[in-house]
């Protein structure tokens, strides 16, 4: 035991002083803080596209569409400035855009409900304007045919209205509309987590294992440890590198977030943004989804932890260590992708056989508990399976890592495993 602790001690304070744990930490804290603040980022450089002030030349084909249409746009909540156009004058109107003034123009044809347009403009990335000139466009044109029809403006809105719909949940259990809305948050939230820690812990224990392997210095550790305390040991100390640099990540894009946000200006209107999102008045943080989270990264990470150790430990050389871990880092992405699509389909089958598989379950069975589709006994036997396939990977996993490190080779994965075994039994 006070061997392991020796090797996890080493492993996490070699990797947390080193340069590259601080430039990957300070890269995807900076990358955090640039996700969760892009849009006021965005509205700090280019301004909020609303209040932007536009200037647009309406080429008008049909001879009455200008004078309704400059009144509909230039009547909305946008600031949009708007001239007409004469009929011959394309080229100059074009000109006007690329080299003048004008930020786009709108050329409309047609009558009653064949009216038509086309937006003209340097770019189409933009999509704030163009929309705008299509509501008012569509706009005119309901109500040239509702004229036409005989329909006044009240039967006009009442046709337009949109229809009362709710759902509601018979079984008692069940999530409700609002806090699956908080649910599919936070799941995907913790689900690019779970991931991304697996994927990038996993890659970095066999990563250790190999490297110390390549250099020699596999055959002086095992003088001073056992390879089975070595392997505990980097799996325990890797484990702790990421909480800590996953920890330095949300205390910096915490402390990020609060410092860009005007706290006492903006929270009455956060606060009702988020209700409006979520219609519910329960905070979107969610103890009992995070405990599951928890639990179901811990398990995965010592899953494929151990797995990766195990690969780690028959590669010869670095360059051999992404074709070695190719398949499980597979397992990972197949896992993910099932869990990300069936997002608006927790309950399908696919979802419910494939969150009892093992090397699918800390994703895909999370999906099921935070969407509300599993039951306590279903999150139990899932649990239960994966503890077992630890332990039985483990056993294995120590028998190779005995063998393998003491193994230097080119042979192929599987024949390495077997002679890794056979040494192990042997030295055994």
């Amino acid at each position: 035991m006070y061997k392991m602790l020796i090797v996890l001690a080493h492993t996490y304070w070699t990797k947390v002083k080193s340069k590259t744990f601080m430039f990957t930490t300070l890269m995807m804290a900076f990358f955090m803080v640039l996700f969760l603040n892009l849009d006021n980022i965005i509205e700090f450089f280019d301004g909020d596209a609303s209040e932007q002030v536009y200037d647009v030349l309406i080429l008008d084909e049909s001879g009455d569409l200008y004078e309704p249409l400059a009144a509909e746009i230039e009547g909305g909540d946008a600031q949009i400035m708007t001239n007409e156009a004469s009929q011959a004058d394309e080229e100059d109107a074009e000109a006007a855009v690329m080299e003048g003034p004008y930020d786009a123009y709108l050329q409309v044809a047609g009558e009653d409900e064949d009216i038509e347009g086309h937006f003209y403009a340097p770019t189409v990335n933009e999509t704030f304007l163009p929309s705008q000139l299509e509501s008012g466009l569509q706009n005119v044109r309901e109500t040239r045919v509702a004229d036409d029809l005989d329909i006044d403006e009240e039967d006009l809105a009442a046709l337009d209205e949109s229809v009362a719909f709710q759902q509601s949940a018979l079984d008692d259990t069940a999530r409700s509309e609002a806090e699956l809305n908080q649910a599919r948050l936070f799941v995907n939230i913790l689900l690019f987590i779970i991931y991304f820690s697996v994927l990038f812990l996993g890659n970095m224990i066999a990563s250790e294992v190999a490297t110390e392997k390549s250099s020699r210095v596999m055959e002086l550790l095992i003088s001073s440890a056992s390879p089975v305390q070595q392997m505990f040991g980097k799996i325990f100390g890797v484990g702790l590198i990421g909480l800590t640099q996953y920890s330095l990540i949300f205390l910096i894009a915490l402390v990020s977030f609060a410092q860009f946000v005007d706290v006492e200006a903006e929270a009455d209107e956060m606060l009702g943004e988020q209700q409006d999102m979520f219609a519910l008045g329960e905070p979107v943080f969610s103890l009992e989804l995070f405990l599951y989270a928890f639990l179901f990264f811990i398990l995965g990470y010592l899953l494929y932890a151990t797995l990766a150790a195990m690969l780690g430990s028959i590669v010869t050389r670095i360059e051999d260590v992404g074709q070695a871990v190719g398949p499980m880092n597979m397992l990972v992405i197949l896992a993910f992708m099932i869990s990300i699509f069936s997002m608006g389909n927790p309950a399908s089958p696919i979802v419910t056989i494939t969150s009892y598989i093992p090397f699918f379950t800390p994703m895909i069975m999370f999906l099921r508990v935070g969407m509300g589709e599993a039951t306590v006994w279903e999150v139990l036997l899932a649990v239960g399976v994966m503890v077992v396939t630890i332990v039985l990977l483990t056993l294995i996993a120590a028998r190779v890592y005995r063998g393998g490190v003491l193994l230097y080779n080119h042979a192929r994965t599987w024949k390495s495993l077997k002679q890794a075994l056979l040494l192990a039994r042997k030295n055994g």
